[in-house]
């Protein structure tokens, strides 16, 4: 007689307890987490509760909460709440745990009050895959992601939006008292106290925002996030406005590990010569090339980066304007390094005249009054009727022709920076799914943000080295 295969009865006992063991195969992550979080130094590392109290209601060894959070975010759980439930249900997280269930808020607060900690161990591990001798190549690209904020965009203020609602609630208020002005004597008493009360609430409301406006304006951003005060509206990807952070991370580009990350509230410029140095400081050596768009272009962060020792990759954008205005490009008067000087589209000289520091860097300025005033083609070159064109070149140029020749001839750098960061970005946010950070403040955001890069690196190095691999590297 045809059957399927039958499960086993809900109601049959055995004769000897199932073994947690049993369930969990040598090869399985949670074995590469237990092995990697008994092997850390969590005192030395910065986490509270290490040495139990003598005193009191046991607390939970804070290894115990390591663990778990380590396997909520390699496995797309990191709220506290649902973690608890797999404390209850998880064979996993039982083998893990000893069968320990804390609550949720005992673990919520464990990930609150240890960022040092969590932080540390995040950089552990880095430190572990240069032991392991995974940087060897030492390329890295730089790149910042826009990540959501809990924020939401309308509880975000601006000079502008601020304003806009300002005007709508006195229009408003401006049509109620037209409309009650004109009522008829006879109109019912319920309309009146009703319009009365719309009216209340649209005089506080403009309270409210008059009180907003003055600290928006006062704001040193000039911008308030109510929800989350450190987030920021930004521009992503697709130029869309999101209340945001900017995470910054350095990826190698032989693994795509992620060596270096910080949370941060800004743009990319201005960001290259600190990613770049804390690059350095994790592997402990100068020697290192760093590849990043041109959104990092910044002359004193090239300049600051190749004085610390590494090379810079970061292409230059053109943002002189020049062709909107119908004039030549800088790119067409050329730079005669013998002589110092610049040879203009109408062939002539535009020596060296004097030096000018504008927003902090020092520039060279090369003009040619005499030939400028007689040239037969000055309308295609300045629109000045006075002004000749001065052509400006910062006192270490050359460091800029030097990266661009670099750039010339390695036209695949471009490529290989999208390649490397699009893997770790596009994986950790896959993670995330379609929401945002969890936490608020940017000190909180940044401890999510270790245990993202933690479970990413974790992660990448089973894929890499396999799991039994990683394991004996570990013990070894």
């Amino acid at each position: 007689m045809a059957h399927h295969i039958l499960g086993q009865s809900r109601t049959q006992t055995t004769l000897f307890p199932e073994v947690l063991e049993d369930f969990i195969t040598e090869d399985n992550p949670v074995r590469v987490i237990d092995i990697f979080v008994e092997g850390l130094d969590l005192q030395t590392l910065g986490f509270e509760g290490v040495i139990a109290k003598g005193k009191g209601r046991p607390g939970y060894h804070p290894a115990i909460l390591l663990k778990l959070y380590i396997y909520g975010y390699l496995n797309r759980i990191q709220s506290s709440r649902r973690l608890e439930k797999e404390s209850h249900r998880n064979v996993e997280v039982m083998w893990l745990l000893g069968r320990l269930k804390p609550d949720f808020k005992t673990i919520a607060d464990f990930r609150k009050n240890n960022g040092k900690g969590i932080k540390g161990v995040c950089r552990r591990f880095v430190e572990m895959c240069r032991q392991m001798n995974m940087f060897a190549d030492s390329v890295f690209a730089i790149d910042g992601s826009k990540f959501k904020a809990v924020n939401n965009k309308s509880k975000n203020y601006t000079p502008s939006k601020v304003k806009f609602h300002i005007d709508r609630v006195e229009k408003s208020i401006e049509k109620y008292l037209s409309q009650m002005d004109t009522k008829d004597k006879d109109e019912k008493a319920a309309d009146t106290k009703v319009s009365a009360s719309k009216l209340a609430w649209l005089e506080a409301r403009l309270v409210e925002l008059k009180t907003l406006e003055k600290e928006v304006n006062e704001h040193p951003d000039k911008q308030v996030s109510q929800t989350d005060p450190d987030a920021r509206l930004m521009h992503t990807h697709h130029m869309e406005r999101r209340v945001c952070y900017n995470v910054q991370s350095a990826v190698d580009t032989k693994h795509h590990l992620i060596v270096e990350h910080d949370v941060t509230m800004t743009v990319d410029r201005g960001q290259l010569t600190s990613m770049a140095a804390q690059v350095q400081k994790a592997l402990g050596k100068k020697n290192i090339t760093i590849i990043a768009d041109k959104g990092y272009f910044s002359r004193n962060d090239i300049k600051a980066t190749q004085d610390l020792g590494m090379t810079a990759n970061v292409p230059q954008s053109d943002t002189s304007g020049a062709a909107k205005k119908g004039v030549f490009n800088k790119s067409l008067f050329k730079y005669d390094k013998n002589k110092d000087m610049y040879i203009c589209p109408a062939g002539e000289e535009l020596p060296h005249r004097r030096n000018v520091t504008e927003d902090g860097v020092e520039q060279k300025v090369y003009v040619n009054h005499v030939a400028c005033s007689g040239c037969t083609i000055r309308a295609k070159c300045t629109t000045s009727v006075k002004e000749p064109r001065k052509m400006k070149r910062w006192v270490h140029e050359e460091m800029i022709d030097a990266m661009q020749i670099r750039l010339g001839d390695n036209p695949d750098l471009p490529v290989l920076r999208k390649q490397t960061l699009e893997h770790p970005f596009g994986t950790i946010k896959m993670w995330m799914g379609a929401t945002h950070f969890l936490m608020k403040r940017k000190k909180n955001v940044s401890i999510e943000m270790s245990l993202h890069v933690l479970a990413y690196n974790l992660k990448r190095m089973m894929t890499i080295m396999g799991t039994a691999g990683l394991m004996e590297a570990m013990i070894a």
